[in-house]
């Protein structure tokens, strides 16, 4: 029976692709099956089976161990053709995307990156991806009998059934040495943080006037229990914050329970990234500011004199 063929270097972004792909193999008269790729990769099937996977690929080397994406598109290549998968979900993440491509080349297969959505239409898949700077949203299908399809995280929620069990395929993997090496590992600088796990979210954009102004953010953040995200100018041109908080097409998918927008005009580069959000607070002084057309509550008001009393007022007996 042919498959949807599942795989992210994430486990949860894996489990949201398996969630989405129970709801798609219906119409589509397909199976739904999982890659798992690495090093002693068995231990982790019960997961996926609890997540909808009717079966799982294990592909396991020590060639598997560090993240050479040539090496793992081969051993996706072979898994693709030894269950017949005609549609390949991958996580369109850093490594994702790149992988997506890689992939789609060597099966002969159309490919769609950062997508936002799926659906059916017609009896066919249809992706919906941002286009044109993030401005509009375009629906695409590809054409060719297998479809290679990158999906952004958080796109879809993680559903696990009340429980699973499937059939797990040992494959052995005739896999070249990879053409570089890694020699030597360096922890990366800067923050540790996980603005896309935040229950509560205070974003800052271009109208907070300056750095020593990020007190009273953090002060309100404080009070709200909440993370601090921003666009991309406050970290990337003017680094106040590190690029880890940045929220939209340029940084991370967000979606908060409560999200607080202060002095964030609107742009849609920011706003794809938390139009998740449960529930969307503005404060901008500009009555017309886009954001205010997504928000579920607005203050039209200057940010220097409504984050502080708003931070007196939460903090206060």
């Amino acid at each position: 029976m042919a498959e949807i063929l599942v795989f992210s270097e994430k486990d949860e972004i894996a489990f949201e692709l398996l969630s989405k792909g129970r709801e798609l193999k219906e119409g589509l008269g397909l199976g739904l099956a999982a890659a798992l790729l690495g090093q002693e990769v068995e231990g982790r099937s019960g997961q996926y089976f609890s997540y909808g996977a009717e079966k799982v690929y294990l592909g396991e080397s020590t060639l598997l161990a560090d993240f050479y994406v040539e090496i793992y598109a081969q051993a996706l290549q072979r898994m693709a053709e030894e269950g017949g998968a005609q549609i390949l979900l991958l996580g369109s993440t850093k490594r994702g995307k790149e992988l997506a491509s890689r992939v789609a080349q060597k099966l002969g297969a159309g490919c769609i990156t950062e997508a936002i959505d799926l659906r059916l239409e017609g009896g066919g898949l249809v992706a919906d991806r941002y286009a044109l700077g993030g401005n509009t949203v375009a629906s695409q299908v590809i054409k060719t009998e297998r479809k290679v399809i990158a999906v952004m995280p958080k796109t879809f929620e993680a559903l696990p059934l009340e429980a699973g069990k499937g059939q797990t395929v040992r494959l052995e993997l005739e896999l070249p040495e990879p053409r570089v090496r890694v020699v030597e590992r360096r922890a990366k600088e800067g923050e540790a943080v996980d603005i896309e796990e935040a229950e509560t979210l205070v974003c800052i954009g271009r109208g907070l006037g300056a750095e020593e102004d990020l007190g009273m953010i953090w002060e309100l953040a404080a009070a709200l229990g909440a993370e601090v995200g921003c666009t991309k100018s406050p970290a990337s041109d003017y680094g106040w914050l590190s690029e880890e908080r940045i929220v939209g097409l340029s940084g991370k998918k967000c979606n908060p329970r409560l999200y607080l927008g202060i002095g964030i005009s609107g742009q849609i580069q920011h706003t794809v990234g938390i139009l998740g959000s449960k529930i969307i607070v503005a404060i901008n002084k500009d009555p017309q500011a886009p954001i205010f057309k997504i928000a579920d509550y607005g203050i039209v008001g200057d940010l220097y004199e409504v984050v502080p009393r708003l931070a007196e007022r939460l903090t206060t007996p």
